[in-house]
Parts: C-alpha cells; structure tokens; sequence
C-alpha cells in the first residue's frame, strides 16, 4: 500500500526545538490575531468600503514575495538568527506604529498608509517564516530528525490559526483593537526573546552566494502543488472573512487535535492520497451544513471539522513538498509550502471581504468552489507528484 508515515523521536524534542516552536506559534499568532479584528476595524472605525478593506487584507499576501529572493544571501551574508530576529523586531515596529499613530496623531488612517502596512508587515513577516522555517529549526535537529522537525514545527505554526484569532477577539472585546495591536506586537517580543535563547553555531559564508536566487525560496519543480495547496487556502481565507465567533476559533483548535490522532491512528497505515481527499470532504461538509442549517450543533461541528480537513490537507501537503525536493532544498520545500499558504489565506480573506461582506451565503459559496476545483486538482496532482517525488 502507498503510504508514509512521519516516525517520532523523542530525542527531537529538546530545549531548543521546543523553544523554536513556540517561537513559530507566537510569531504565526501575531498575525492571525488580525484576521477577525483587523477588518472589523476598517469598516466600522476607519469607515473603509467592504473593497477597500478586502485589498488592504489581501496586500499581506503580496508582500509575503517582496524579500524571498533575498532570503539565501541574507542568512549567507549575516547570523541567520539575526535576520529572523530584526525581521520580527520590524513586524513589532510596524504594529505598534500604527497603534500610535491611530491612537495618539489621528483618528483616521489614509488606505494608501494602510496598504503600505500590510504590505512590509507581510513582507517582514515571510522573510521571518522563511529563515526560521527553513534554516534556524533545522539547526536545532540532527539530520535524521529534520522531516519530524518539520512536520511538528509546522503544527505549532498551525495552531496560531486558531490561537491568534481566538485571542484577538477576546482582547478586542474587553480592551478595544488598539489593545490587540499591542498584544501582537508583544508576543512578538516573546517571539524574539525565545529566538535569543538558542544559541546558533557561526557558519562561515558560501563564497559567491548571488544577491537574488530562487534557494531557499521557490521550490520550482513543485509548482502544480503549490497551486493545489493554494486553492485550499483560498478556501480557508474567504471562510474566515465571514466568522467572527471566538466558538469556532476554539472548536477549530480541537479540529486540529483530533487531525493529530487522526494521523497516527486512523491514518497510520492508509493509502497515500487518503488524508487530503478526506480533509477536503470534510471541509466542504462543514461549509454545506453552514450554508444549509442552522441547529446549534453546526456551530460545534462545522468549525471542528474545518480544523480537522485543514489539518490532515495542510501536514499532508508540506510532506509532499519535502518529498518532491531534491538534495539541500529542504528550506526551499519549507518556504514554498509557506507562500502558498500564507498568501492564499490573505488573499481568500480579501476576495471575501470586497466581494462577499454582509453576504454570507456567498462566501460560503465561493469558499466551497475553491474545495470543489481542489478536489478534481488533487486527482491529477496526486498522480503527478508519484512520478516525480525524489525521496
């Protein structure tokens, strides 16, 4: 039977890894406290139009790409760890400058000013995920333990999908947005304060390392699975753009927990393609029973079972980038998978914001055709990655 299996290692589970992933988990919480706050703060303070909002929530996902082609002569040329660390350090900067700037010189924000924020907090923000993800967890493992490293580090980065959002709503509730602000820009703070405790051995420089090169950024040969693994995201965003309820950001963080038993039980010993065509089924079965029922026990388990679908697709699918990779392109796979989650998340919260708010119904829609075009996708994609996987 076509299946794997990530083994576990005890021994992977040292300070320093443990310390990195949560470093992951709170810079990844950092920005999904936005993603339910951020918007609601455009339309009903700023006075921002539903399509103004949309594009200043999508812009995020544009700058996720402005310093990717850097990222290999950037953590060549300087301590790898300094570049993430000053990275998250200009996140924080940019969080607390607009929660100054709205609270204490206007009251009001220019969409030109808020375009350019989401812009280089997404461009800061990929150029974190893609040195952390890609070089600085891996240094903390041996080399047998890197796929284990990398599949656990990304859960801890997935749990910030529901963790952040549960935790921005809550602080906006009882403080205000300009308190969610600075609760991001605080656990970033955390964030680097964990990354200082590591302590990275010094690596002398490659010589000739290019200025701009595709290493450690864009995994080319695995581009028909990036834009599968994007169309779920989108999914994802353009449902997010319409939950507002800390409910479902808690019964989606069970979600993810049951998807982790799932893996090593259920899963175990399944056929290959097995996970992402039951993630996907299941999220599409979430989005019809919101679309078509209203019972209280849709709000427990539609929520539930998008954590569950988003879980098994998304683990699923950063395996098959690192399988697909030939020798030194681990880092490439991590920020391949990286772009193509991140930017679809951004962008299908945009798409539903400009084009869907104050119609649920229809974003409902939309989400569930980007499942259902996912889904045929993944029928030629899941052939087409047997034939060419390199590991």
């Amino acid at each position: 039977m076509n299946s794997q299996n990530t083994p576990v290692h005890i021994r992977l589970w040292h300070r320093d890894f443990w310390l990195m992933a949560i470093a992951n988990l709170l810079l990844t919480m950092s920005v999904y406290m936005l993603i339910p706050t951020m918007p609601r703060w455009f339309i009903d303070v700023q006075n921002f139009s539903p399509l103004e909002t949309g594009l200043s929530m999508a812009a995020f996902g544009f700058g996720l790409f402005a310093f990717g082609s850097f990222v290999s002569f950037l953590v060549q040329r300087y301590r790898r760890h300094h570049v993430c660390m000053w990275s998250v350090v200009a996140m924080a900067a940019l969080l607390f400058s607009l929660y100054y700037f709205d609270s204490h010189v206007c009251q009001f924000v220019e969409i030109p000013m808020v375009l350019l924020h989401r812009f280089f907090l997404g461009a800061t923000f990929g150029l974190a995920q893609m040195v952390l993800t890609s070089t600085l967890i891996i240094d903390t493992c041996e080399s047998y333990q890197r796929t284990e490293a990398n599949h656990s580090a990304a859960w801890f980065g997935r749990f910030g999908l529901s963790l952040g959002p549960l935790a921005g709503l809550l602080i906006d509730r009882f403080m205000g947005f300009d308190a969610v602000l600075l609760a991001a820009a605080g656990v970033l703070a955390v964030s680097v304060v964990l990354i200082m405790m590591v302590n990275f051995p010094f690596r002398a420089p490659a010589d000739d390392v290019p200025t701009t090169s595709l290493d450690r950024f864009f995994l080319t040969q695995g581009f028909p699975l990036y834009v599968n693994l994007q169309l779920v995201s989108l999914a994802i965003g353009i449902l997010l753009s319409v939950v507002f309820s800390d409910l479902f950001f808690a019964m989606m963080m069970v979600g993810f927990l049951l998807a982790i038993m799932a893996q090593r039980i259920v899963f175990r010993d399944a056929e290959l393609k097995s996970e992402v065509v039951t993630g996907l089924i299941l999220i599409a079965v979430a989005l019809l029973m919101m679309m078509t029922r209203t019972q209280q026990v849709v709000h427990y388990a539609a929520p539930m079972f998008v954590g569950i679908g988003t879980g098994l697709i998304a683990s699923r699918f950063l395996l098959y980038f690192i399988k697909l990779s030939r020798h030194c392109q681990r880092g490439t796979t991590q920020s391949t998978f990286m772009l193509g989650w991140e930017s679809g998340l951004a962008w299908g919260l945009g798409i539903g914001l400009a084009l869907s708010y104050g119609r649920p119904q229809l974003a409902l829609m939309m989400s569930l055709g980007c499942v259902v075009i996912a889904l045929l996708m993944y029928h030629f994609v899941h052939d087409w990655f047997t034939r060419h996987k390199n590991r």
